[in-house]
């Protein structure tokens, strides 16, 4: 099981790898044995911009002075400097440079959703292009903001030299390589899912340039290059460690949870939800709002099944009603009931199953009869049955006996208890601190050969445990107000909608 073990003493040093996790509000540096033990980790914040709505952008020097700030701390506390360097980053933004790698403005941030217009250049592709792009579409993923870039902002673009995802251009920095990695680029819109490369062809229909696009490494343990003098002296790491290509944040955080096989599926809940299962095949899902992507392993994929509104929402619900997350996970000390209002979380729109940016929230059903704790509860319940919605998606009618259960946003135990209700099965924790970050240091590793594939799919994936189960009194019950809830999305977002709307007609 992973572990967070105490720091390593000069007479007992191991080798250790170093992951960095450049995700969205933050950047986590994780230090991992070889037995697969984080021995440190440490974290530096950096904001999310948005000037207006539906931006989301981010300045990539702050994504660089916080890896400097996480990663002197975290070698600091292990005692020992790591012996190779591996990468996990937020999916789908998008970093446009010059040929020496420097940002021509800021990263556009997988939240950013200006490219809304864009979507109508794919939906106007032929069927055998839209297919072998085998995703939804979204306004926020690198295809789309390139395109949004060309059209609004062309002197930029026409500067641009590089279009890279944000841990491919960390990647940079770190050494010197400007190169592309297969689950993050398979994540634009596009990639050419089944065929595992770029689609140029796509490229060109969207008026793009093809040489933006890097060349492609083989997989996420490949070594891409070795950390320079220059990056080394300001992280204060050995110059000449290997780095590896790294992975997509979802797919770092499946290997450093052991989500490997078919028969894995695992949900995670932090700001949004995701529900994962790994695939042998390419198959797209895209008809039912199911992503697919490229694993960290050099073979397979993985379906993702998203919900954006889980504690994203929930924060909102308790700043709204001044309500702290002990009162609000406290409201479900008395269970669900039959009378209490229904809760639609979708104000940040959603993805799974609806692919609609404009879905908003609502509370249906209120009355005199329920007071704040009738409120909070029937907030709970909303973005579980979102998150409900996102699983069926993704698993379709044999729910899988067991799920495993990950992030920072399920520590609560009624919360939890409510989830396998809903969901309609038994959760099992992983107990695997800073999944994304232990993940991206495991292909570190793997990369410097301290270890294998085998090793990580097998005696370094961590155990889970049994944490609660669906409470068959209240099986009924849930059911119906689930089936409450999707009537109650399904009117508010015909209500919302012109005849005009393409979506309209989904």
């Amino acid at each position: 099981m992973t572990s967070i073990a105490e720091p390593l003493n000069s007479t007992a040093q191991r080798a250790t790898a170093l992951g960095i996790d450049l995700g969205t509000s933050s950047c986590k540096a994780v230090i991992v044995d070889t037995d697969g033990r984080i021995v440190a980790q440490a974290s530096a914040e950096y904001p999310v911009r948005s000037n207006r709505e539906g931006e989301a952008e981010t300045a990539p020097e702050d994504w660089w002075r916080a890896v400097t700030g996480s990663v002197r701390e975290a070698v600091a506390r292990a005692g020992a400097r790591p012996a190779a360097v591996g990468l996990s980053g937020q999916m789908h933004g998008l970093v446009l440079t010059n040929e020496s790698t420097d940002p021509l403005r800021p990263a556009l941030l997988w939240a950013d959703g200006r490219a809304s217009g864009v979507l109508a250049r794919y939906r106007a592709l032929d069927r055998a292009q839209q297919d072998r792009l085998a995703n939804p579409l979204a306004p926020g993923m690198a295809g789309p903001l390139l395109a949004w870039v060309h059209q609004h902002e062309p002197e930029i673009y026409a500067e641009a030299r590089w279009a890279l995802q944000p841990k491919d251009w960390l990647r940079s920095r770190l050494t010197g390589m400007v190169a592309a990695e297969r689950s993050d680029a398979s994540a634009t819109l596009l990639y050419d899912v089944p065929a595992d490369t770029w689609d140029f062809d796509v490229v060109s229909a969207l008026d793009l340039d093809r040489t933006l696009l890097p060349e492609l490494l083989p997989h996420s343990a490949a070594v891409a290059g070795i950390l320079t003098p220059a990056a080394a002296a300001t992280l204060e790491l050995d110059a000449g460690i290997p780095v590896a290509a790294g992975a997509g944040d979802t797919a770092a955080a499946a290997l450093g949870s052991g989500v490997v096989r078919p028969d894995d599926v695992q949900l995670t809940v932090g700001t949004g939800a995701q529900v994962i299962r790994p695939s042998p095949a390419a198959l797209s899902r895209a008809e039912a709002g199911v992503h697919l992507y490229r694993s960290a392993l050099p073979t397979g994929w993985y379906h993702m099944a998203a919900s954006t509104n889980a504690g994203i929402t929930l924060g909102w619900v308790c700043a709204a009603m001044n309500a702290s997350w002990a009162e609000l996970y406290g409201s479900l000390e008395e269970p669900v009931r039959s009378s209490d209002p229904v809760f639609l979380p979708h104000l940040t729109g959603e993805r799974t199953p609806y692919v609609d940016p404009t879905l908003r929230g609502a509370w249906t059903g209120l009355s005199l009869s329920h007071d704040r704790r009738t409120v909070l509860r029937s907030a709970l319940e909303g973005v579980a049955y979102a998150i409900a919605e996102a699983f069926t998606a993704l698993v379709g009618p044999d729910v899988p006996e067991r799920l495993r259960l990950a992030g920072g946003g399920t520590v609560a135990q009624p919360w939890r208890q409510l989830l396998a209700t809903v969901l309609g099965t038994a959760l099992y924790s992983v107990e695997t601190p800073a999944a994304s970050g232990r993940g991206a240091a495991l292909l570190g590793a793997w990369a410097a050969q301290l270890v294998s594939e085998q090793d990580i799919t097998g005696r370094l994936a961590p155990q889970a445990r049994l944490v609660a189960e669906p409470q068959p009194g209240l099986i009924a019950t849930v059911e119906d107000r689930r089936a409450r809830f999707h009537d109650n999305v399904l009117r508010l977002r015909d209500s919302r909608r012109s005849p005009e709307d393409p979506a309209a007609h989904r």
